[in-house]
Parts: C-alpha cells; structure tokens; sequence
C-alpha cells in the first residue's frame, strides 16, 4: 500500500518519545538515588511513554509490512494500555504533589510508599485490561457498523475510553486547583510571618501557578481534541479528522519527559553522571522536593 504521510508522522512521533523516554528510564534505574516515590511515578510516566512510542513504531511496520487483522488488534490493544498507563500516571503525579502538600509532615512514611505503589499497581491493571478489550473481542472487524473513528475500535469502546479521560482529567484539574490554593496560603503565610508583603511573595505564587496552569494546560490541548472527537465523531468521516486530532495527542507523551524529568535538577545531575562519567563539582544542583511545581 502507498504510503500513508500522517502514518509517518506518527512513525516520527513514536521515534522520538520513545528515544526521549528511554532515556529517562534508563537515567531512572542507573541511579540508585532517584528510588523516592516521586521518581518512581516519573519512572512509570516514562515507561508508559516509551511502550507508546515503540507501539506508534510498531504499528507503522504491522501495518505496511505484514497487514494482518490479528496483528492490528494486537498493536490497538497495546497503544490503548499504554497510552492508557500513561494518562494514569500523570493523575498519579498529580496526586503525589497534592499529598506531599496536603500532608506534608507524614508524606517521607511508609504509608506514602505503599499509596504510591498501589496506586500505580491500579494504574497498570487498569490500562492492563482497556487494552486486552479489543484483543477479548471488543472490536469491529466482523460487525463493520459498529466501528468507531479509530478501526478495528467499537463506538462503545471509545466512548469508554473517552469518558474515562473525561473524569481523568477532571479530577486532574481539581487536584491542581487545589494545589494552587495551598501554595498560594503558604507564601501568603510565610510573608505574614515577616510582617510584610515582600515582591517576590507574589513573583513565587505566580510562578507556581503559571507552572500548574502550563501542566493542565498542555495535558488538556492534547488529549482533550481528541477524545472529543472519538465522541461525536463518525467513521464515515474522512480519516484525515481522526489523524488530525490523534498526532497532536501523541505530542503529550514527547512533551511529558521535559516537564516532569528534565526540568528535575536531581535527574540532571544523574545526566551528568551518566554521560560524562563524572560530576563536576563547580555546578551546583538544589534538590527538588516533590511537591515543587
């Protein structure tokens, strides 16, 4: 078959995060520091990120190289749950930074710990199973009606998926709201305790919020399109709508390593350490905690 340019662009796309991703993976289990819950949530968002970009890859070589209805359900199935894994760590980073807010006195306990890997045992289930739906038989291939804007998908499949996003993303938004109200008591606070209102009170909160607004808001640009989309869409409409919103989808998952791996001081450090096998004292690294925005 000829090739299909927004098949390649999702091929591009799926090279570069999973390059960027494994990266992170790989900076991750190098060093033995990066083992808090933080990282460990981080180090999920990335796996899930690269298994999305080898299953774009993937995809692209099934599709044009061995066409087989068996092998299509396989590689929808395997986007689905990683893509899926992925949408379900971010909420579990979201709701990391609002514990180590919330509870900031009883976030470093074993407590935490166990909250976060049951979160994440949770995530990956879930997905786990979202992605098994269309291999088990949840899928179109022998009812042609029933498809959605993203074959061998059924409407109903999508919509689930759809919905699920939906809620995802609310609570997403409510946790941040949150957050925002927190640190923004907290710097309000801590320029009461030295009886004035001091500049950079307000230039901290600012920054904080610009941050969590930039999170929210590059999540929701991408998926929110999208998943709107698999919604009132219809598969008689022509395929260029579908790829149009699910490529911008895709970029999430290359923009997630810069936001919550590259910007991290302690991650960088370990870049250093890992490429240039030495770290040079003269440059200075502050730890970030994990409830920094």
């Amino acid at each position: 078959a000829a090739l299909n340019p927004w098949d390649v662009m999702l091929c591009v796309s799926g090279t570069a995060i999973a390059c960027e991703n494994a990266l992170v993976v790989a900076i991750i289990c190098y060093s033995p520091a990066l083992r808090t819950p933080m990282f460990v949530l981080v180090g999920s968002l990335a796996t899930a990120d690269l298994l999305a970009g080898l299953g774009l890859i993937l995809n692209f070589v099934f599709q044009y190289v061995i066409p087989s209805e068996t092998v299509s359900l396989l590689t929808v199935g395997f986007l689905v749950a990683s893509f899926a894994a992925s949408v379900s760590s971010l909420l579990a980073i979201t709701v990391d930074r609002y514990l180590s807010l919330y509870n900031a006195l009883t976030y470093y306990s074993e407590r935490t710990v166990l909250c976060i890997h049951t979160m994440l045992a949770g995530a990956w289930g879930v997905s786990l199973c979202l992605g098994l739906l269309p291999v088990l038989g949840w899928n179109c291939l022998h009812d042609r009606t029933s498809c959605s804007v993203v074959r061998p998908l059924t409407k109903s499949n999508v919509t689930l998926l759809s919905a699920s996003f939906f809620l995802i993303f609310l609570i997403m938004l409510h946790l941040y709201i949150e957050i925002c109200k927190i640190v923004c008591r907290h710097a309000h606070q801590i320029a009461l305790q030295q009886h004035f209102l001091t500049a950079s009170h307000y230039v901290t909160t600012k920054k904080g919020v610009s941050t969590l607004a930039i999170i929210l808001g590059t999540f929701g640009a991408s998926w929110l399109p999208f998943a709107i989309y698999c919604v009132v869409g219809d598969p008689d409409y022509p395929s260029v709508y579908t790829y149009a919103t699910l490529l911008p989808a895709t970029y999430n998952s290359m923009i997630n390593p810069i936001i919550y791996a590259y910007r991290n001081q302690e991650i960088q450090r370990s870049m250093w350490v890992l490429f240039c096998g030495c770290f040079q004292a003269k440059v200075s690294f502050r730890s970030r905690s994990p409830s920094d925005v």
